[in-house]
């Protein structure tokens, strides 16, 4: 065994002193590199920069998706060339955002959206936040407008509904020709121009009448698409009821198939006023005969052109006629029509009307006691009403706009039966 060195003796003092304890590592040349400082202290500040920015991250989005201050719907409208403080102000005053419009810009700045905002009308719903704010104007959600343009309307009377009418901007080079206009429900948004709300409905009309056409009764004598417009225009005119649509077609093309005058007051109505549409007046009796290229009481068939813009309706009654023997119809004082295949017949539904005109003016018209009774109506002079001067074959009803329309008859210059389409004073 090899023996222990021996242990020499510490004095007390010695033993109460504490042992020295060995130098600390000296740092290597490497950890004093200027390069490892600039690079520990760039790594130090990059993560203060990314805790940050997700704390701001974090209050942003919250920010971004909270509920606005909106506390109903409504409709702001953003003007054209509208900057994105000039936006900012706008919501601001109109209450869609928060008073603090540097929050929106902000918002707009860090969804990169500044570029895609635009102008037009829109509607924010309650409590709409920053999101739903920046992403209705960027996608263009704007307010789409219904504008109902009626059926019979003339293209000089459509053309006014769309000038009178504020949401559209723009003139309009001419008049639409006539027929060339398909009466619907449109939508559009504020600021559509004129000549963009006449284009769509002359390419509505292409293609409905395109579709018309390909499925219409191939024995129906209307040749060419343009003369079945000029048809249903007619329809579109003589009644308002869809039901009896396709039986005043029948009375038409019957009348074109035994080339008997289609004798149409409203044909005469357009002769006269052309586009304008209103007579204002009842027609004249010198007025039936009087010559004119649409007067159906004059001229062999159709007229040279429509006299109204008619509506799907109208013209799939044209293509697409009742099968009856009907040549006749008159207004049945109801609002509607009763229909006859003789003449016979026709005077005696007039009859009826008359009858029932009568007891309606004799329930509505108290004779005041002890007067004389009423004289016998007058001859009539010429150029008195229409209605007056030959056998009425309608009574006065309501028009597609709620004005009065009086139904007459004229016996037919070729001494036939008198015609039994019927004819309006049109005071649509």
């Amino acid at each position: 065994m090899s023996e222990r060195p021996p242990i020499s003796p510490r004095s007390p003092r010695a033993a109460l002193e504490p042992e020295q304890l060995p130098p600390p590592p000296k740092r290597s040349d490497h950890a004093r590199n200027p390069l490892v400082i600039v690079g520990n202290a760039i790594i130090t500040i990059l993560l203060i920069v990314m805790l940050g920015a997700g704390g701001i991250y974090v209050y942003g989005k919250q920010k971004i998706e909270a509920a606005g201050p909106l506390t109903e719907d409504k409709v702001v409208n953003i003007p054209q060339r509208a900057g994105l403080g000039d936006i900012a102000e706008i919501l601001q005053r109109e209450g869609v955002i928060e008073n603090n419009r540097w929050v929106f810009i902000g918002s707009v700045l860090a969804l990169k959206a500044r570029a895609d905002l635009k102008p037009g009308e829109y509607a924010f719903q309650k409590s709409a936040s920053l999101r739903d704010v920046i992403g209705t104007i960027v996608e263009g959600k704007v307010v789409q407008h219904a504008v109902t343009i009626p059926e019979g309307l003339t293209s000089e009377q459509i053309v006014a509904r769309l000038s009178e009418n504020n949401i559209f901007t723009g003139g309009l080079r001419e008049i639409p020709r006539e027929g060339t206009l398909l009466p619907e429900t449109y939508k559009f948004p504020r600021g559509t121009q004129r000549e963009q709300v006449i284009n769509r409905m002359q390419q509505a009309q292409k293609r409905v009448l395109s579709e018309v056409w390909e499925r219409r009764n191939p024995d129906i004598p209307v040749k060419t698409p343009e003369q079945l417009v000029t048809l249903a225009s007619l329809i579109e005119k003589e009644t308002s009821k869809p039901d009896e649509r396709t039986r005043v077609a029948s009375v038409f093309v019957n009348r074109l198939q035994r080339k008997m005058k289609l004798q149409s007051d409203p044909t005469i109505i357009y002769g006269l006023v052309g586009g304008k549409g209103t007579l204002g007046r009842p027609i004249k009796r010198s007025e039936i005969t009087q010559p004119s290229p649409y007067n159906t009481y004059v001229i062999e068939g159709l007229p040279p052109g429509p006299i109204s813009n008619p509506g799907r309706a109208s013209l799939e009654a044209a293509a697409n006629p009742a099968r009856t023997r009907d040549l006749y119809f008159v207004a049945d004082g109801t609002g509607g029509h009763a229909f006859s295949d003789s003449y016979d017949q026709h005077l005696k539904n007039v009859a009826k009307l008359r009858a029932q005109e009568r007891q309606t003016q004799n329930d509505t018209v108290e004779p005041a006691e002890d007067s004389a009774p009423a004289a016998a109506p007058a001859a009539v002079a010429p150029d008195t009403n229409a209605s007056a001067a030959t056998p009425p074959a309608g009574a006065p009803k309501a028009g597609k706009n709620g004005a009065q329309k009086k139904r007459t008859r004229n016996a037919p210059a070729n001494g036939a039966a008198p015609a039994a389409t019927p004819g309006a004073t049109d005071q649509d």
